[in-house]
């Protein structure tokens, strides 16, 4: 039974949903007591092998994998028995043997702009215990996006963000990152046959989870074979079939891995910048004490595929009496000369026990007048879900890992 956490609290507009509403399916929940290994999250090669696993013939198996794939990411289903150009009993040999459970659902909220939060909960996979995180739905005219998570916590530290002051306690895995898209879809009705939830503020037409953003929990490049596993089947053209360009990746700066996701996700970047000198930005994101920002905008000129219609996302938190004055904005334009980028601007979201104030709304509209001078779209972001905790910056979970000694103690007893 899903427990509602009262994150909302003083907040009168503010809902709270729990469980699952009468207009969707419920997707079949994972057990804390399940030691089945998932289908979700593997690739076709590996759904064929584990079609040989329970005795399927060999010149069967790759057709198997391509029943899975449709019934798993075209229908989006979480129950082997409604698999239904599967014979029975293999689908009760499949049942046995794995699962393809959605995880947990601990809290749903609903901000008054439509955004919706959900917190997760995932097994312990070496953390102890079990682990959550949060995942936020934005639907807007045309679009609806969902930020997706990568770590519970996060190592980087940075300042202004909330999930920077929860520790990392694991990455991640590949089915841990879909499970975020299928669930987000199972409760918006973006499934086939599915109904969408009475009410729900969701795009007019087109498929409501139309983009994903990697800016929720942690750091992707910090987690990249299990993002990247995660991200090629959701664009896969049989499955989910998000476009590429339709998919954000978002880092802070992990310079070694900026060409690999070029080259081997394909997906748009974004860089959390923050900063245009490094003596602020080692303040803000720490980890530009790692890579300076010289070294990270030359890793962005050389990114695979970059052109005018595929430019890189710099973010700019807008922190008041900070980063915010008129030679920062003349200094980032220098910063990114040559490159084909755009830069959000993002007003500050509070958070309890931030030392930081969100800059005057005349100051962050004199900031974009000077970078949209300089031939630089510098969209400022509308702040969405701040009053439920989901807006940029303001995510986290109370998870945190077992001392080691704890860990084995609970594995003895297990």
């Amino acid at each position: 039974m899903a427990v509602t956490l009262d994150i909302a609290r003083g907040n009168a507009n503010a809902q709270t949903v729990s469980g699952i509403p009468v207009t969707a399916p419920a997707p079949a929940p994972a057990s804390a007591a399940d030691d089945r290994p998932t289908l979700i999250g593997l690739t076709r090669d590996e759904l064929a092998d584990a079609m040989g696993e329970i005795g399927v013939p060999e010149k069967q198996r790759r057709m198997r994998a391509a029943q899975l794939w449709h019934w798993l990411y075209v229908r989006g289903v979480s129950d082997f028995a409604l698999m239904t150009n599967i014979a029975k009993d293999l689908r009760q040999q499949l049942d046995a043997r794995f699962t393809i459970a959605r995880p947990e659902i601990v809290s749903e909220q609903i901000s008054v702009d439509g955004t919706r939060k959900w917190l997760f909960r995932f097994p312990p996979r070496g953390a102890g215990r079990p682990v959550e995180i949060e995942t936020v739905y934005i639907p807007e005219e045309g679009r609806g996006t969902l930020c997706v998570s990568s770590q519970v916590g996060c190592t980087l530290t940075c300042t202004f963000c909330h999930t920077g002051t929860q520790k990392l306690v694991r990455n991640l895995t590949a089915e841990e990152i879909l499970s975020q898209i299928l669930m987000a879809r199972d409760r918006l009705g973006d499934f086939p046959d599915a109904a969408t939830p009475q009410g729900a503020v969701v795009p007019s037409e087109g498929r409501l989870v139309s983009n994903i953003v990697m800016m929720g929990m942690g750091e992707p490049l910090y987690n990249f074979e299990n993002v990247k596993k995660a991200l090629l089947i959701a664009s896969d053209g049989d499955g989910l079939s998000l476009s590429k360009r339709r998919i954000t990746l978002s880092t802070s700066g992990v310079v070694p891995e900026i060409a690999r996701a070029g080259a081997e996700i394909g997906c748009m970047l974004a860089i959390s910048l923050h900063a245009v000198n490094d003596d602020l930005r080692d303040v803000l994101v720490p980890i530009n004490r790692k890579w300076r920002i010289r070294d990270l905008l030359d890793a962005c000129r050389a990114y695979p595929g970059l052109s005018n219609a595929k430019r890189i996302t710099f973010e700019y938190v807008m922190l008041k009496g900070v980063n915010d004055s008129d030679a920062d904005a003349r200094e980032l334009v220098r910063l990114l000369k040559g490159i084909p980028a755009k830069i959000n601007l993002i007003p500050f979201n509070p958070w309890p026990g931030s030392d930081y104030e969100c800059s005057d709304w005349e100051r962050i509209e004199q900031f974009a007048d000077i970078v949209n001078r300089a031939g630089y779209a510098s969209p400022i972001r509308t702040p969405r879900g701040r009053d439920i905790f989901a807006a940029c910056g303001q995510l986290k979970s109370a998870s945190e890992r077992m001392r080691k000694k704890d860990r084995e103690a609970v594995a003895a007893g297990a």
